[in-house]
């Protein structure tokens, strides 16, 4: 007992309590070293979002390129530059700057490829991939004896169709399940100017549908006459005729918004705002127009003369609530040189393109205030020179391509990374083509040759999904499952469907 007392003694005696000097320097470097910690990770982890990362070829850290892919459908294996990455579509990658192939695949459909050139420090969006079926066998829905137009509505719920030029009967075509179903549409008599009057010809062009897919601008002409009919698809018996209602003389016609009753129209080279339940004409919003466009619901953009120079042209912007139209461009009266203008929206920034002959310009910033002169709040954007005059000028649906064309030829424009693409539709340029339609935000469509082919934006990917009647329609449905178009059969015509995403 005395003994283990002596040790315990002792033991306590050898012990010595650190001072609070050495103590305060000890907590001085455990929170140095959690604080480095922290730092060095934080700095990794911004380095990593960045995209830096450790080339084992040259033994050097070097700053990469952020990717996003997708495909529709999903479940797509991913190749960069030859090697599969370990995750399947949707998914993220990094990689170093410089040029690159990346391959999209999945069983059953065929391999979406492109190269690209990427830029350290950037984030570029490949998700917009749509997977064609190797096997694309082409499904008859419906038969007609006759078919002289039609037209498919935004976002691919429905096709008007028009059986007899010379008939106000259309068959309204509904898409929207597996199961189509079809309407026939008669406007009434009581509408239609001298439709019961002996031998007057009559002539019926479906024109253009309202955003929401509801209403449809009817030209109809009968004798050396001419008129404008709204047809309501969900309710014939409610269309109305414009210049009957509002006594206008029209050359074109577009609508804003979903009602169906307001709509702007050129009359003579007037714009004026129409109101057709209230049975109103605005004043002359815009004078001296040759052609305009309507973006959204209250944005015109219009070419015209210019009304202090009866020798030259303009190309100008005027938006509902404005004093006066802004004039973006003046220009010679050159007829060698057409003159284009269009708008759209990108990430909440308006961007204004304007082409003049072969030059394209591309303005951005905020559209000019109302009752100002000045434009200065569209600045230079990007500029760029097309193979050959610019007959075709227009944005993507969702604002971020530019698309130009000219008979078989044509560019897209990449908004975000201001990257122009040259691209053909028939191998000779002479080929009369019609204009290109977006099938989806990325894609566009053609019928030249009596195919149905779908690209990308920028001439990528091209892919002939079947045989079609040249100037009629053709619509994606909003889940992907179908593309719809017009064929010829033995006996008439039908309407036909191809399966885009497999079962």
């Amino acid at each position: 007992m005395l003994r283990q007392a002596y040790i315990g003694i002792i033991s306590v005696k050898m012990y010595r309590r650190p001072s609070k000097k050495k103590q305060l320097a000890k907590r001085i470097a455990i929170y140095a070293v959690m604080v480095v910690s922290v730092l060095i990770g934080v700095a990794g982890l911004i380095f990593l979002i960045l995209g830096y990362r450790f080339d084992a070829d040259n033994g050097r850290i070097e700053q990469g390129s952020l990717l996003q892919f997708a495909t529709i459908p999903s479940g797509a294996t991913i190749q960069i530059d030859g090697k599969t990455i370990n995750a399947r579509t949707p998914t993220k990658s990094t990689v170093l700057a410089g040029t690159h192939t990346f391959m999209m695949q999945k069983n059953g459909y065929e391999t979406w490829q492109k190269t690209l050139d990427v830029k350290a420090g950037t984030l570029t969006w490949l998700t917009y991939a749509r997977l064609v079926p190797v096997n694309r066998p082409v499904e008859s829905v419906s038969n007609y004896e006759r078919l002289a137009a039609s037209l498919a509505a935004p976002g691919g719920d429905y096709i008007i169709a028009q059986q007899d030029a010379a008939t106000a009967t259309f068959q309204l075509i509904d898409l929207r399940s597996d199961t189509v179903q079809t309407n026939t549409l008669t406007i009434p008599a009581a509408v239609i100017s001298q439709s019961t009057t002996p031998g007057v010809a009559h002539s019926y062009v479906v024109d253009s549908w309202d955003s929401g897919g509801r209403y449809v601008i009817i030209r109809h002409a009968y004798g050396d006459k001419k008129e404008w009919i709204v047809l309501d698809t969900r309710d014939a018996s409610a269309s109305k005729n414009i210049t009957t209602l509002l006594d206008l003389d029209l050359t074109s016609l577009v609508f804003s918004g979903t009602s169906g009753s307001i709509l702007y129209a050129l009359s003579g080279s007037d714009i004026r705002k129409l109101d057709v339940s209230a049975g109103t004409i605005s004043r002359s919003l815009v004078s001296g127009v040759t052609s305009f466009s309507l973006f959204e619901t209250n944005v015109i953009t219009y070419v015209g003369t210019d009304k202090d120079n009866p020798t030259g042209r303009v190309a100008g912007l005027y938006r509902e609530g404005d004093s006066a139209s802004h004039i973006l461009k003046s220009i010679s009266n050159d007829p060698t040189k057409p003159l284009h203008i269009a708008t759209g929206r990108y990430f909440n920034q308006d961007f204004v393109a304007i082409s003049v002959g072969s030059n394209v310009e591309i303005m951005s910033g905020s559209y000019p205030s109302s009752g100002s002169a000045d434009s200065s709040s569209l600045a230079p954007y990007d500029t760029f020179e097309f193979v050959t005059n610019v007959d075709q000028l227009g944005f993507s649906p969702a604002g971020d391509y530019l698309l130009v064309q000219s008979g078989s030829r044509f560019a897209g424009f990449d908004i975000e990374h201001h990257t122009l693409a040259n691209s053909t539709i028939a191998n000779d340029a002479s080929d009369a083509v019609a204009p290109l339609r977006w099938l989806d935000d990325n894609y566009v469509w053609s019928d030249f040759g009596g195919n149905l082919t779908m690209r990308e934006f920028d001439g990528a990917n091209v892919h002939v999904i079947n045989t079609s009647l040249t100037g009629q329609a053709a619509a994606l449905t909003k889940n992907d499952k179908y593309i719809y178009s017009f064929g010829k059969t033995a006996t008439g015509y039908q309407l036909q469907r191809v399966r885009m995403v497999l079962p």
